[in-house]
């Protein structure tokens, strides 16, 4: 793999490191930040929950800034944003201060999981873009484990040892923001949006040396070219409508497994199961490192094996781990730890399937001129629905059961194997003008030569 395309990817994927540590970090604060300002339950909620509001806006618009002012601009103001979220809300002496910077924190994750996986999928070459867009989901995990791991250490060591644990984000971000001064833009910005070709060709030649730069930017060029013969469709439109549909509906099936409510509740489901609460925590902790070490498994074999191989393997593995735990609570048999080893196989089914493959598949598959507001569309719709799941899932777990609850994330992951094996094209070593050309016309994609 060319060293400089890998050491830009990394600096780009530093945003979902920072994405990770700025979801998980909160966990380890919430009850001396309930403490300090003496919340009702209604704002400890808010207080929790503010970054995930701003992550949903920071996707949905996220698309807009990294068109206008570019993939590299953004991806350096989103640095910013995190380094004042994570020192504003270290130094806030108001709990309306330190709402504000919490979702100005919120704001730089949903813009990240739109400009990273976006900026990634266009400088890296098509035989290691796989990898090398995972990456991103990578770090997600990685920073995860890192912010838990931070927050142990620091727990403890004083009255205003939260403030520390969230500043201590700043010093990544200080990272972040410094390292994207050394990546080049995006070179199929530069061309389609500021008709710097020769610019751009420089930038592709050094991230794939082996291939001629100029015959990419001349697909890219002819493929602007085709586009601009026909008129401009609207970006909701019936000629946009198959990316579209791919994009809203793996972001759907991502959430519809359940993920996100097993990783937030994973200390409750295990004592809805009758582990006590000290076995609880230590098989939630489980769950994250199963998690990180099945994404680090998946960037081995995404580029490999390709990525619908990836979710067909995934979706027979959830499958069948939902029907076990939902068999489980139903039957409410739960001698010695099974449900936490069905739930530990699961994260692993699901790390080395839609984990790693979500944010690379959705930064293929729409064309040049609309990929930012497709990444956009895919990751506001993963957002809003892991909003929704997350906050619904207590009340339907204790309103349905266990056993109907997980027996409805099986179906949905029935649900998504019909979708990958009907509806998901294949889209490994195949060049980002290819896909997007073969997926709007509903074509049969080919391999890049």
């Amino acid at each position: 793999m060319n060293k400089k395309v890998f050491f830009w990817s990394i600096v780009v994927a530093l945003g979902g490191f920072l994405f990770g540590f700025d979801t998980a970090v909160i966990s380890g604060a919430e009850r001396d930040i309930q403490d300090n300002w003496s919340l009702n339950v209604f704002e400890h909620g808010l207080t929790v929950s503010i970054a995930l509001f701003g992550t949903v806006i920071g996707a949905l618009f996220g698309g807009i800034p990294s068109d206008k002012l570019g993939r590299k601009k953004t991806l350096f103001w989103i640095a910013v944003f995190y380094f004042i979220s994570a020192v504003g809300s270290a130094l806030a002496t108001g709990w309306y201060a330190f709402l504000f910077f919490r979702f100005l924190g919120g704001l730089g994750v949903g813009a990240s999981s739109v400009t990273a996986p976006l900026y990634i999928s266009e400088i890296a070459p098509a035989r290691s873009r796989g990898r090398l867009v995972a990456l991103f989901q990578f770090n997600i995990v990685f920073g995860i484990l890192i912010a838990f791991l931070s927050n142990y250490l620091i727990g403890g060591t004083g009255p205003n040892d939260w403030r520390w644990m969230l500043g201590v984000e700043a010093f990544p971000a200080v990272g972040f923001l410094l390292g994207v001064l050394f990546v080049p833009e995006s070179p199929r910005w530069l061309i389609l949006k500021r008709n710097r070709v020769e610019e751009a060709r420089g930038i592709l030649q050094a991230a794939n040396p082996e291939v001629d730069a100029a015959l990419t930017v001349r697909e890219i060029l002819e493929t602007s070219k085709h586009d601009a013969s026909k008129p401009a469709a609207p970006f909701f439109s019936s000629h946009y409508s198959r990316p579209i549909t791919l994009a809203v509906l793996f972001a759907f099936f991502n959430q519809l497994s359940g993920i996100n409510a097993i990783i937030y509740y994973a200390p409750r489901i295990f004592e809805m199961t009758g582990l006590g609460q000290s076995s609880a925590l230590l098989s939630s902790a489980g769950v994250g490192l199963v998690n990180f070490l099945f994404t680090l498994l998946a960037l081995n074999f995404i580029d490999r094996f390709g990525r619908r191989t990836l979710m067909l393997i995934g979706s027979f593995g959830l499958i069948v781990t939902l029907g076990l735990v939902s068999l489980a609570f139903f039957t409410q048999s739960f001698q010695g730890y099974a449900v936490p080893i069905y739930l530990f196989i699961y994260i692993a089914f699901f790390a080395f399937s839609q984990g790693a493959v979500i944010w690379v598949f959705i930064s293929e598959i729409f064309p040049n001129e609309v990929r930012a507001s497709g990444q956009a569309l895919g990751s506001f719709t993963h957002w809003i629905l892991a909003a929704i799941i997350a906050f619904a899932f207590p009340y339907v777990a204790e309103t349905l059961g266990g056993g109907l609850t997980f027996l409805i994330f099986c179906v949905m992951m029935v649900l998504q194997l019909i979708f990958v094996w009907r509806m998901m094209p294949e889209t490994k070593e195949t060049s980002l003008e290819q896909i997007g050309r073969a997926v709007v016309e509903d074509e049969v994609l080919e391999k890049a030569e």
